[in-house]
């Protein structure tokens, strides 16, 4: 076969708007562009729209989000009908939101023993690890640009500068620990933060990392 479809996983950044004044949107994006450029630089994201309960005008959104060097991938979440129509006629798909579907259907993560697995090597930037139903335990650093996933937990006994992205079959109860944190991005069960969400006292020090009430904590080990 010349062709084959295959699941799998990569980090996507969800866009939440929570205001549909365009000039405020921009200025929002400019800001935190300005704190990370070259994490943001051409990143493909999602934009959300679940916040918002009126109409607001697409074309002009679409032209910011694209002027500010953002990739869209897509739309979701979006509960007005005729905004819908839009988008999707200006050639951008609509989804639903995977975690509310797993809200609705009630699914709940009983305690699991997972197996770890082991790298002693230097993660280096463009490589993607996926320790799949493991606990993934790196013994070196994690360099920037590089990705770590693990449906467990991830322990990094080395310099995190990388993505590191636990829980990510949805169980909400995994953590991330690093000996040396100076991550770009952390995620637990797809609730994410950036760097510039780590304390200045927390900075290349020991941190666990973990999910309170739907909010990621950064707490010192």
């Amino acid at each position: 076969m010349p062709i084959k479809f295959q699941g799998n996983i990569f980090t996507t950044l969800v866009l939440y708007l929570k205001s549909d004044e365009l000039e405020l949107i921009n200025y929002a994006l400019k800001k935190k562009i300005n704190e990370s450029p070259s994490f943001f630089k051409n990143a493909p994201i999602i934009i959300n729209l679940s916040f918002l309960k009126k109409e607001l005008n697409w074309n002009k959104l679409k032209k910011i989000i694209l002027k500010n060097n953002f990739i869209i991938l897509g739309i979701s979440e979006c509960f007005n009908l005729s905004l819908k129509k839009k988008i999707i006629d200006s050639g951008f798909p609509v989804f639903s939101n995977t975690k509310s579907l797993i809200k609705d259907k009630k699914i709940k993560f009983k305690k699991k023993f997972y197996k770890s697995i082991f790298y002693k090597n230097t993660i280096h930037s463009g490589q993607t690890i996926y320790a799949k139903k493991s606990d993934l335990i790196i013994t070196n650093n994690v360099n920037e640009g590089a990705e770590i996933i693990a449906d467990g937990n991830i322990h990094v006994y080395g310099k995190l500068s990388g993505r590191a992205l636990a829980g990510a079959n949805g169980d909400n109860t995994r953590k991330i620990f690093s000996t040396k944190l100076f991550s770009e991005l952390l995620s637990i069960s797809g609730e994410y933060c950036l760097i510039d969400s780590i304390p200045k006292n927390i900075l290349n020090k020991s941190a666990q990392i973990y999910l309170k009430n739907g909010v990621v904590q950064i707490k010192k080990l």
